[in-house]
């Protein structure tokens, strides 16, 4: 029996049983992720201080579940019964497990050690979350009568954090690993050097510790803010080889692998700083460990001298992490140094390469061959298949799918982290309160609407992916509750991406699980972000007719609103449907209860102009993973983000000249028309090269105003360098000329290719449109 669509109760269900006079708590299923198979039966089974563990086929995972039910089976009463772990053969996936609940047997069904630590910590969820913290003493637990029958979907389930940028406590890597181990991820990827820190220890190269390990300061703000300001204070740190090693075993206790990152041939500006001979002759001696974000050109130079370098520092890793894989990197390595260096062109020339991208691949190729004498394969990011991919090496791919797509048809593995999806260094909401980020918008719902096969992959191919992991990069994550708050619950719906089956996914449900889940999180104090009692809104046009919608995650509540841009109350009108808009409006609302507002309120202005709700058309598609609210959300009446670039109303397409037509549906006066454009140089993000805005008249055929320039809205833009804006207004000397049209044309020229020393570089820019305001 496949798992129920529909939504099973959320709050614990509390019986008196006929037999005792003392209440019984009984945890209804709600599981993340979600199990393959989950039935329901009649009946409950209550842990007491009868209650006999077997576990002689899983002694280890025993053990951990007697710890677990400590305060549970050494102070309640009741019949005997009795919860057994089963070595079970015949379960085919190495990480599945079978459970099966009846008054007086639980079955925990495995044939491996990691099937049965999976079950147990279904088995956990199964319990009152008081019972993290051994508080549920002298309280009887019951758990409900069912049968599940689970396994993973994906071999790599994983999570990322950098500590490069950000250095956290080993109590706290502990914890981040805890977490991942309760939502039945796999792998650890650990990201431990960069161009701003080396965080790990090496015995034969101390200078890696004494001078790479640290940063004269750190910046403050964002990278985009002009100008830089720095905090002044030293900063840094490194593991030690017994903390490294103990955070290895750790993670080995909970089924994790946990997955090194040694960045190379680029973000190696902390180690020239410290062995400047590394990087290239043109530029010896003047690097330093960097204090801001980006993309540097120090990079490592190809003579000898590096890969005997690389290769000793890798021994020492080896020793350190006993996993398959050892990540390399192999991401935004500017060539431009290469170019000059005679070393380089020299080792082009003997090694018969066509170029500076030849020449990475031969430097990838040439470590991966080392690591592979030392029985180990490298994976690293999708820019290692420029110039041709190294023989056995699995791609990451994060610049949106292509990379994943080439490496798969081309027989290799693949990991799928596409910033789209998988990047939990991006906003998570619209807000304007929420703490600094780097950019972007990625809210809870797309996370868990992603696919990690592509569509373009087909069935015989898709064997190639091997999963998916959710990345946490922490230049704006200085502490460790920050990361929490970035991670969660984003990382729960990535859990169900990688472990759930596709058919058993279902957002309301997992919405509904996960509101429960948040009394978990509470008791293990992981501070995450809680925006389930948010509301979103949307503008939608209807013959000729303009609604707004609101609408929230959790069911059970009321919105209420008002019009004016007073703040909503108890006493507030009671959402029920779309609300007409003819004018422009200041839109306030929040979610109740019975009693008190749950949420912060929502907020939002619609600017009632002479587009909203005409017919746009768009002579390109905007791309995939940021295709706003569609061409209809430029002429909504609704602005984007001033800093969430990726959210519903901006359009972004990837390296494409556009043309946007606007008709009106008749000729209406125009005083004037005015967008904006995105600049977020750091994210691949740029202006456009020119925009042009004309307009023709009812036939088509009378082209007006083409010589007119837009113009700069300083007053708009004075605190904003993000944001450029673009108007054209059919004026002179203050007096405004009406001018009649029915379509409106806007040409928007794409930067082109990202120039050298910018992140990105090589690369198609970004374009990012919003809303077309027409006067």
């Amino acid at each position: 029996m496949q798992i129920k669509k529909k939504r099973l109760v959320l709050f614990l269900f509390i019986i008196c049983m006929a037999c005792n006079e003392s209440e019984v708590i009984i945890q209804q299923p709600q599981l993340i992720p979600a199990p393959e198979r989950l039935e329901i039966r009649q009946g409950n089974f209550l842990l007491s201080t009868n209650t006999e563990i077997i576990a002689d086929d899983f002694r280890q995972i025993g053990e951990l579940l007697e710890s677990y039910l400590e305060p549970v089976l050494a102070n309640t009463d009741g019949v005997e019964n009795k919860v057994s772990l089963i070595k079970d053969s015949s379960i085919q996936n190495p990480e599945g497990y079978s459970i099966e609940v009846n008054s007086n047997h639980i079955e925990l069904k495995a044939s491996t050690k990691e099937g049965a630590f999976y079950g147990f910590q279904t088995l956990r969820q199964l319990l009152p979350a008081a019972l993290e913290t051994k508080k549920l003493k002298d309280r009887r637990i019951a758990i409900q009568a069912l049968r599940i029958e689970d396994q993973p979907q994906f071999l790599y389930r994983g999570m990322h954090l950098d500590v490069a940028r950000h250095m956290y406590s080993v109590d706290f890597i502990k914890k981040y690993i805890d977490a991942m181990a309760m939502l039945k991820m796999n792998t650890f990827h650990w990201h431990l050097t960069d161009d701003q820190g080396w965080r790990v220890e090496i015995d034969k190269y101390p200078k890696l510790n004494q001078i790479s390990s640290y940063r004269d300061e750190t910046l403050i703000g964002h990278y985009s803010d002009q100008l830089h300001q720095f905090d002044g204070k030293r900063y840094g740190g490194f593991y030690t080889k017994a903390q490294i090693k103990d955070i290895v075993a750790y993670a080995e206790k909970r089924m994790i692998t946990v997955i090194p990152e040694i960045e190379m041939p680029g973000h190696s500006q902390a180690v020239i700083a410290a062995y400047p001979e590394l990087g290239c002759a043109s530029i010896e001696g003047e690097a330093k460990v960097a204090t801001k974000w980006g993309v540097f050109e120090n990079i490592y130079c190809t003579k000898d001298k590096t890969f005997n370098f690389l290769e000793d520092v890798l021994d020492e890793v080896l020793e350190l992490f006993p996993s398959k894989y050892i990540h390399i990197g192999g991401d935004e390595a500017p060539k431009t140094n290469w170019k000059t260096c005679d070393n380089c062109q020299a080792r082009i020339k003997s090694e018969g390469l066509e170029d500076e991208h030849e020449l990475q691949n031969y430097f990838i190729t040439r470590m991966e061959k080392y690591l592979n004498s030392k029985g180990r394969q490298i994976i690293g990011w999708d820019e290692i298949l420029e110039g041709g991919l190294a023989p056995n090496a699995t791609v990451m791919s994060w610049r949106g799918t292509k990379g994943a797509v080439e490496a798969a048809k081309s027989g290799h593995n693949v990991v799928m982290t596409p910033t789209s999806h998988c990047y939990f260094d991006y906003y998570q909401a619209d807000t304007e309160d929420e703490p600094l980020a780097i950019g972007g918008y990625l809210p809870l719902e797309k996370v868990y609407a992603f696919n990690p096969i592509p569509e373009e992959l087909p069935v015989e191919e898709s064997k190639y992916v091997l999963g998916a992991q959710g990345n946490v990069w922490t230049e704006y994550m200085p502490t460790e509750k920050q990361v929490e708050y970035m991670a969660f619950p984003r990382m729960l719906a990535m859990s169900e991406v990688v472990w759930s089956a596709t058919e058993n996914k279902n957002y309301e449900d997992f919405i509904t699980r996960l509101e429960h889940f948040h009394q978990r999180l509470d008791v293990l104090d992981i501070n995450y972000a809680n925006h389930l009692y948010e509301i979103d809104g949307v503008m939608t046009s209807e013959n000729g007719k303009s609604f707004y919608e609101l609408e929230t995650l959790t069911k059970g509540k009321d919105i209420r609103y008002t019009l004016d841009g007073s703040e909503p109350t108890l006493n507030s009108e009671v959402y029920t449907s779309q609300i007409p808009v003819s004018e422009s409006l200041n839109i306030k609302s929040a979610v109740f209860n019975s009693e008190k507002q749950l949420g912060k309120t929502f907020s939002q202005t619609i600017n009632y102009h002479k587009a909203v709700g005409a017919k746009i058309t768009i002579d390109k598609e905007p791309h995939k993973s940021y295709p706003g609210s569609g061409p209809e959300g430029l002429i909504n009446g609704v602005s984007g983000s001033d800093t969430r670039y990726g959210d519903k109303e901006w359009l972004g397409f990837w390296g494409d000249d556009i043309e946007i037509t606007i008709d009106l549906g008749e000729e209406k006066e125009i005083n004037s028309i005015e967008t904006r454009c995105y600049n977020g140089n750091g994210q691949w993000i740029y202006l456009p090269l020119t925009m042009e805005i004309s307009l023709e008249s009812e036939s088509n055929d009378n082209e007006l105003d083409i010589s007119l320039e837009p113009e700069l809205l300083l007053s708009s833009l004075t605190n904003n360098p993000n944001l450029k804006a673009y108007k054209r207004d059919y004026s002179k000397d203050n007096k405004i000329y009406q001018t009649k049209a029915r379509y409106i044309k806007i040409k928007v020229e794409n930067y082109g290719i990202i120039p050298q020393g910018k992140q990105g570089a090589g690369n198609k820019a970004w374009t990012f449109i919003d809303e077309i305001i027409v006067n």
